[in-house]
């Protein structure tokens, strides 16, 4: 129900329940965190990329069919814990993770895809959130992370109505980073990686941690924190290491 497979220093994880749109069981919610895990301390890996199986669904998130014959199973809708909560599980991945939207994202999956680092989207693509027509409040972050992302009149729009979203106005939103055919998805989704993974581990996570802990706070505190990680950082970057890889930056930007 999830596959890993690794390209150089990039590992690609597939939501594998393609006859379930890739809905989120309790198993696979399980796997997904274990895999998760185990990348991040995979010190060969530089990148994750996320997908669904097939072209119809990223995934449609929690499974209601499992829900439905589970007594306690509505407790994952608010779950803390990351086993049990996927947007935390990707949250707490330390790796840059690239979202390749190859269908569907609804409700959970939308709180899903929102928990990736950047989102490459098919045209197949679409986002839903349909907790409000269920009558089941978020758990997971979307109502706090999609304003953020695009705006509170824009979010308000989508989760009061249930709407779909599709790939081209996602990205018109600034949702997603763009939109490709389906068969260039995953090429597209591979290259980015593979471009991301140039660069050594440690820099990719420390980056991209001072992005996301200075996005959770006023831009005075961010400029701070900033300042406080920068200082130490830099203090131990000698001249020697930045006319290393003075070179190649400026062939790499040449041939840009």
């Amino acid at each position: 129900m999830l596959l890993v497979e690794k390209d150089g220093p990039v590992a690609v994880v597939t939501l594998n329940r393609p006859e379930a749109m890739n809905a989120l069981s309790k198993a696979l919610r399980s796997a997904l965190r274990q895999a998760m895990v185990e990348l991040d301390g995979d010190e060969t890996v530089k990148v994750i990329v996320l997908t669904g199986a097939g072209e119809r669904a990223f995934t449609a998130g929690l499974d209601l069919k499992e829900l439905g014959t589970d007594p306690l199973g509505m407790g994952a809708a608010n779950a803390t814990d990351p086993a049990e909560n996927p947007a935390r599980a990707l949250l707490a991945t330390r790796k840059p993770v690239i979202g390749a939207i190859n269908g569907v994202a609804i409700t959970g999956g939308f709180e899903v895809a929102l928990a990736c680092d950047v989102l490459l989207a098919s045209t197949n693509a679409r986002f839903a959130d349909t907790h409000a027509r269920v009558g089941i409040t978020p758990g997971w972050g979307l109502s706090q992370k999609l304003s953020r992302v695009i705006g509170p009149y824009r979010a308000k729009e989508l989760s009061l109505t249930g709407n779909f979203l599709d790939a081209q106005t996602a990205c018109e939103w600034g949702l997603v980073n763009r939109v490709v055919p389906p068969a260039e998805l995953m090429p597209a989704a591979l290259k980015l990686a593979h471009e991301m993974a140039s660069i050594e581990t440690d820099m990719l996570v420390t980056y991209k941690a001072m992005i996301d802990d200075g996005y959770e706070q006023t831009l005075a505190d961010g400029l701070a924190l900033e300042h406080e990680r920068s200082v130490g950082h830099n203090a131990g970057v000698t001249p020697e290491m930045v006319e290393a890889r003075r070179a190649a930056v400026q062939a790499r930007g040449r041939g840009q």
